[in-house]
């Protein structure tokens, strides 16, 4: 029974996340809306399975909704750092910087999370991964102290990723 299960629901997670997701895309709820994002969520998780052969061993869900509102509020506080720079600080000014980042991560999907959420705040970009995954290179816009802003990385998210997934 729980293969038959795994078999239709190959992220269960996801599908939820998915049916949510979709559900607050649309104008109303409405019971049909969560019925179709949930049958959009099994479609998708089930069509790209094939390239997660594996799930997570360990998943914290409440830490990881703790985690997205941090995330949420790093990307709203960032928004006004990166608008007072861009109004204030002249281009030749700038101190842009290029940040390796040594990772105690090694499950992909929580290097995919770090990865995506320093992309997701203005200012910094994820731009590569090492061959081994074991740092990766980061872009921020203006810094005075890059060896701050690697530690403010991995005491602020890649701690918080490690307690979610191991």
């Amino acid at each position: 029974m729980a293969r038959a299960f795994r078999w239709l629901l190959p992220h269960p997670y996801l599908t939820l996340l998915l049916t949510v997701v979709w559900t607050m895309l649309q104008n109303e709820v409405t019971a049909g809306m969560v019925v179709f994002g949930f049958i959009l969520g099994v479609i998708i998780t089930w069509g790209t399975s094939i390239w997660w052969p594996d799930t997570p061993k360990s998943f914290r869900l409440g830490k990881m909704v703790t985690y997205s509102f941090l995330v949420i509020w790093d990307i709203v506080v960032a928004n006004v750092q990166v608008a007072w720079i861009v109004l204030t600080v002249p281009n030749s000014k700038l101190k842009p910087a290029w940040i390796a980042v040594p990772l105690e991560l090694r499950q992909p999907e929580a290097i995919t999370v770090l990865a995506g959420t320093i992309t997701l705040t203005p200012g910094t970009v994820s731009a590569d991964l090492s061959d081994e995954g074991h740092s990766l290179l980061v872009h921020v816009l203006h810094t005075d102290d890059p060896d701050a802003v690697r530690d403010d990385i991995k005491t602020r998210y890649e701690n918080r990723l490690v307690e979610i997934f191991q």
